[in-house]
């Protein structure tokens, strides 16, 4: 039993999909499955069931996987420990990021960091919130990027930004010519929203008090920001996007953009991380990163913004 078969187990679990987990890991699929196998014979027994479709761990399977998680977090903790008295900036990291903010942040700074530090192999998974703070729980990841809410006292948390919403708007809709969007103008729209479960619906229905959103929201179970603006682009309706997404439209695209009236939705965008986490020099590099690759006025919060 080798903690490389321990990591391959997890993978397999975590994506419940052998090339999935493969590519996580960096192998072939053939090399990660004979390992996974390998040690199903050293233990005589099977640990996933292959015969389901998504794969899924067997009951003894579960048991399994949960001590070698147990296992893997502590040996991973020794390496840390000797990792942050070198002030080492090498060694994997692993990032979960929200699905809201992962295609629009992390083109900003992760191929120049990538660059920049060569030496270290950052793992990106794009979760939803609770997933992330689950994944820290149990160690499947080092931090996350994600909005900042109530209820992550338990977790460490370092600010990166302040974002904005903003509302596109189809150019057939009513209000593609209002200057600026007010909540009440909400009323009986046709909202593209994410599914229940998006930290960034839950805000903007908290926000706007959304009457619509329960009809979207059962006519229509996408989970992409990109499928809701190319719908609106197409001429019908009305979404909502972050001040990062706006940033990267063309011309043509920013001019269904319309600003909410003041003060105007905004979310904090934090890292998230466990007390306990060990690896600050790392975090502060990753952090400053972030921070560089932003504009600056997204850094602090305006009197014009609210939180959400």
């Amino acid at each position: 039993m080798t903690l490389q078969q321990l990591e391959y187990i997890l993978a397999v679990n975590q994506f419940r999909h052998f090339a999935k987990a493969a590519e996580y890991c960096r192998v072939t699929q053939p090399t990660l499955s004979a390992m996974i196998q390998k040690l199903e014979e050293e233990l005589d027994t099977k640990i996933f069931d292959r015969s389901q479709q998504p794969v899924c761990p067997t009951p003894i399977g579960v048991h399994i996987i949960e001590q070698a998680q147990n296992v893997l977090v502590q040996t991973n903790r020794i390496k840390n420990i000797i990792e942050e008295e070198k002030h080492s900036l090498c060694g994997v990291f692993k990032l979960g990021i929200l699905p809201t903010i992962a295609p629009y942040l992390l083109p900003r700074f992760f191929p120049q960091l990538m660059k920049k530090y060569p030496q270290l192999d950052i793992r990106v998974v794009e979760m939803k919130t609770n997933d992330i703070k689950k994944a820290l729980q149990t160690g499947d990841i080092d931090a996350g990027i994600v909005a900042g809410l109530a209820g992550m006292e338990e977790f460490q948390q370092t600010p990166l930004f302040y974002e904005q919403f903003y509302a596109y708007i189809a150019r057939e809709n009513r209000l593609f010519s209002n200057e600026v969007i007010r909540t009440s103008d909400l009323t009986g729209e046709q909202l593209w929203l994410l599914d229940e479960g998006h930290c960034f619906r839950d805000q903007l229905e908290r926000f706007c008090q959304l009457k619509a959103a329960r009809a979207s929201q059962l006519a229509y179970h996408l989970g992409s920001m990109e499928t809701f603006m190319r719908m609106v682009e197409s001429g019908k309706g009305i979404t909502f996007i972050p001040e990062l997404a706006v940033l990267q439209l063309d011309g043509t695209q920013k001019e269904l953009v319309r600003p909410f009236a003041i003060p105007c939705p905004t979310r904090q965008i934090i890292m998230l991380t466990n007390r306990s986490f060990i690896r600050n020099t790392l975090l502060k590099t990753i952090t400053q990163e972030i921070t560089a690759a932003v504009p600056k006025e997204m850094l602090s919060l305006k009197a014009t913004q609210v939180l959400v």
